[in-house]
């Protein structure tokens, strides 16, 4: 009655939705989510997620972000951990722990943050290695 060779969407192959939480809303506890987030209101808690997280102006976060990457306009602070960039624009103030691949900070923002970037690290051994074998080459 049906064909078989009708293709279904399972639910894997849907792609998550962003979601917000709203100017003059507050949300107190922890976030998970596949979806990526826009804050433009207060969360006291945390946030994990597989998407990107955007802090707005208005957006203030007390306590922890995981995640592949971030665009900071608003307030942060606690630990924050990215997989991959965080960035700061003109509007943004962090205070805190963090630890990123990338940061992009631009002029004007305040970067108040002991910070660990993954991938430098990575980056300068295999520069070291290359160095100490051209020397000993030489």
């Amino acid at each position: 009655m049906y064909p078989d060779n009708k293709k279904t969407k399972k639910p894997t192959d849907v792609v998550p939705q962003q979601n917000r939480i709203s100017q003059d809303t507050t949300i107190v506890g922890d976030i998970t989510s596949k979806g990526g987030f826009r804050i433009d209101g207060i969360l006291n808690g945390s946030i994990k997620t597989l998407g990107k997280i955007v802090v707005g102006k208005t957006g203030v976060i007390n306590g922890t972000i995981e995640g592949e990457n971030a665009d900071l306009e608003g307030r942060f602070s606690g630990k924050l951990k990215l997989s991959g960039t965080l960035s700061l624009k003109t509007s943004a103030y962090l205070e805190g722990e963090v630890t990123v691949n990338k940061l992009a900070v631009e002029p004007g923002a305040t970067f108040n943050a002991s910070c660990t970037m993954k991938g430098a690290v990575k980056d300068l051994n295999n520069e070291a290695r290359k160095s100490s074998r051209s020397g000993k080459s030489a």
